[in-house]
């Protein structure tokens, strides 16, 4: 697209009436992700209570790109403008590479104007742009479903597989539904064993207010007790587990290695094509158990733009000046966890 062409384009504010028209656009771009949908916008700032500033870039009436773009601000966390908190992808999509550019340096314009300490854009594939720098440490992980269980089964690493037969010969049951409520509170235990804050109790809810049968959640009981839960996004033939976990006894019982088999083959009978585990910290905990399925570690693109901050700050757990507060978080009761963790978990996303 040619600068002519270019000064065509008219870049504005998205406003709810747009959000169909958002959405289609989406559907249809390759590079559009679940975490692009227009009703993230609504429910961070309503559950949330942070500004939304998503971009919409339009061609003669037709839309031509969208950024998804939230502004978070904390004293104790900073004040940042990213794309988009509570989601491993983001960025922005358009039609050429010069209107994606364009999307990136108006979020930059803002974040000037709002004084952010940076502006972060969370892409899934290496974008050029001279205003930004790529910053990331982490990378996702994703396969291919197989044509049935006995196929998803063997196409699992061999370790991994051997955990996930240990756990199908135990007395498991796995149900498939949109229990959030169950989903949450595995959840918030598992977080909280990590030392990390957890989210409002409402927000699972609101995922499946906000997007219906895109959401669902998959449980594995033991004597009729929870002892796993996934709740997972599907979008464009495939599954995303999301916010995942097990209680004390699952590490025994394998459940939580069940769990992500029986998604996988739930997932086929659904007609998806595509597991994507999501992303992790490289070399984190997680990372490395992601690796023990068989798939492949691929570097995120994330970019920032530095814009009132010196230097990028540092959130990450593995930091040692969070260690002690990590630590005691771990020994807190799990209901002060879950009462005091929506305080600060609005921003860590």
């Amino acid at each position: 697209m040619s600068g002519d062409a270019l000064e065509k384009v008219d870049v504005s504010y998205y406003n709810n009436s747009e959000k169909e028209a958002w959405n289609a656009y989406v559907d249809k771009h390759e590079d559009g992700s679940f975490f692009h949908l227009g009703e993230w916008a609504e429910l961070i700032e309503t559950l949330f209570s942070h500004q939304a500033h998503y971009l919409i870039a339009k061609e003669n009436s037709q839309i031509v790109g969208v950024l998804p773009l939230v502004e978070q601000k904390s004293k104790l966390f900073g004040h940042t403008l990213i794309s988009t908190p509570f989601c491993v992808y983001g960025g922005a999509i358009a039609d050429t590479a010069e209107v994606r550019e364009a999307l990136e340096n108006k979020a930059l314009d803002i974040g000037k104007e709002l004084k952010v300490d940076f502006v972060e854009l969370r892409y899934k594939q290496p974008v050029e742009n001279p205003n930004y720098e790529r910053f990331c440490h982490h990378s996702f992980f994703s396969c291919d479903i197989e044509e049935g269980r006995d196929a998803i089964l063997a196409g699992i690493k061999k370790k991994q597989r051997a955990n996930v037969r240990q756990s199908l010969k135990k007395s498991l049951n796995v149900r498939v539904d949109q229990d959030t409520k169950v989903a949450y509170d595995i959840y918030s235990e598992s977080v909280r064993n990590l030392g990390t804050p957890v989210f409002h109790s409402k927000y699972f809810a609101k995922l499946v207010e906000y997007f219906g049968d895109k959401v669902e959640v998959l449980t594995v009981e033991s004597e009729g007790q929870p002892v796993s839960s996934v709740l997972s996004f599907y979008y464009k033939n495939e599954v995303l587990p999301y916010y995942g976990g097990g209680v004390h006894a699952a590490r025994g019982l394998k459940s939580n290695d069940l769990m992500y088999y029986e998604l996988m083959c739930h997932a086929h009978e659904k007609g998806c094509t595509k597991f994507d585990f999501g992303r992790s910290k490289d070399d984190s905990g997680a990372y490395k158990y992601k690796a023990t399925w068989g798939m492949q570690a691929v570097p995120l693109h994330y970019i920032r733009a530095l814009v009132t901050a010196e230097e990028h700050p540092n959130l990450s757990p593995n930091n040692p000046k969070y260690a002690l507060v990590i630590n005691t978080w771990k020994r807190l009761p799990l209901w002060l966890s879950r009462a005091v963790g929506p305080f600060l978990s609005k921003y860590l996303g």
